[in-house]
């Protein structure tokens, strides 16, 4: 079966400079119902415009709903939550650690599968979906002010792709309201509320006649696209498969650039097979230190890649949060996605795949300018001589994923 839309309106975004602008403009436009999903929502610099468009478009009659990761958001102050309230903004977190267990919830493994897909629908008839969080590209919760922005991607797809990301969302946040009211006991409220929000009976035509939300997108005649979901129900292994399915259709070169890079044995003999027909294989990775497990975890993966002939180029001038890659100058993926456990095993996560020599150019040429300008080539001499120190952190990081995985009852 053929999953891709053909003729969908597709804008490249890259970065937060580039994407909140077009979202806030977009959530200005709203005439009926923006549904919004994401891992972290920080009302601080750049995400307080998000929330204030929210808050216009509510104001104007809009049903507006958020669904933020119960890990990734913190709680909003006092006066945000009187905010939303009062501007009758649906807020719902996914699940939550709960006020009893605090950190002590991460200790369950079902707790560990989290909302990471970034997608917002408005109107049903455009959808931004990436790898951007509502984070101010120049702030980090942890490491504060950032000398440089976040290198990440999103895309804004208009057409049928949207229609079918407006299910998704709907859906998704029918089972998280039936969830909670299942524990209140309140089932039936959590059939009306999924009416409400048009999915039981769509948002009427006349109440999305208004102005669209993205009219400068670019359509390209032959264009495809697909939104690629991963669930624990029936997308478990969507996204993964995708990979490996372009991965092995590759003669020429294979472009992945991936902030948590840990992919499991069939993805990496899938790139390993590719560079050995002779595929350029280059992969733009993590090069800045964030966090212990993903980064030390990433590097033992590293020898059979280089000894494969496949290039490493580590990203330094600041944190990069790219989920992408391009493959022959016409596939392209842009989406929440990593090429590690968490995301390819247990998280929520959507990518739009794509089919388009234009689209897939203009993110080779920004990934490409990237490598050039901010990346460090990997010496695999340099790489197998590194310090004893370092090479003990790797593997004690590697062993403790691979212990995570097998305690989360998954195979990898």
């Amino acid at each position: 079966m053929n999953m891709f839309q053909k003729s969908p309106g597709l804008r490249l975004l890259q970065g937060g400079r580039a994407y909140f602008p077009a979202l806030i403009e977009a959530i200005d436009e709203a005439v009926a119902w923006v549904q919004f999903e994401t891992y972290i929502f920080d009302v601080h610099g750049t995400g307080t415009g998000v929330a204030e468009a929210l808050l216009r478009a509510a104001g104007r009659g809009v049903t507006v709903q958020v669904l933020v990761d119960g890990i990734g958001s913190e709680a909003l102050a006092p006066e945000w939550q009187q905010k939303i309230t009062d501007a009758g903004i649906q807020w719902c977190v996914y699940s939550p650690l709960g006020t009893g267990l605090g950190g002590l919830g991460l200790l369950m493994p079902n707790r560990w599968r989290r909302l990471h897909r970034k997608l917002c629908v408005i109107d049903q008839r455009i959808v931004f979906c990436g790898g951007i969080n509502v984070l101010d590209d120049f702030y980090d919760p942890y490491y504060g002010e950032l000398q440089a922005p976040r290198f990440d991607f999103a895309v804004a797809v208009t057409g049928p792709l949207a229609v079918e990301a407006a299910d998704a969302a709907a859906l998704l946040w029918w089972r998280v309201q039936a969830g909670y009211s299942a524990r209140q006991s309140h089932l039936g409220t959590a059939w009306e509320k999924f009416r409400a929000a048009g999915y039981g009976g769509r948002t009427s035509a006349a109440r999305l006649a208004g102005p669209a939300g993205a009219g400068h997108a670019v359509t390209t005649p032959g264009t495809k696209a697909a939104l690629v979901l991963r669930d624990n129900l029936r997308n478990r292994n969507s996204i993964e498969k995708a990979y490996r399915r372009a991965i092995g259709k590759a003669h020429q070169e294979i472009l992945i650039a991936n902030a948590y890079f840990v992919p499991g044995g069939k993805l990496r003999r899938a790139l390993i097979r590719a560079a050995r027909r002779g595929v350029r294989v280059t992969l733009l990775l993590q090069g800045k230190y964030e966090y212990f497990m993903q980064y030390h975890a990433a590097r033992p993966v590293y020898g059979a890649l280089l000894k494969a002939g496949i290039e490493i180029h580590e990203y330094e001038a600041s944190f990069l949060h790219a989920k992408v890659a391009v493959i022959d100058g016409h596939w392209a993926t842009v989406g929440s996605s990593n090429l590690d456990p968490l995301s390819l095993l247990l998280a929520r996560e959507a990518n739009v795949v794509v089919e388009d020599k234009v689209f897939a150019g203009e993110l080779r040429e920004a990934l490409c300018a990237a490598i050039d300008g901010h990346g460090r080539r990997l010496d695999p001499s340099a790489y197998s001589h590194r310090p004893l120190r370092q090479r003990v952190l790797d593997q004690l990081a590697y062993a403790l994923m691979r212990l995570a995985i097998f305690v989360a009852g998954k195979r990898y």
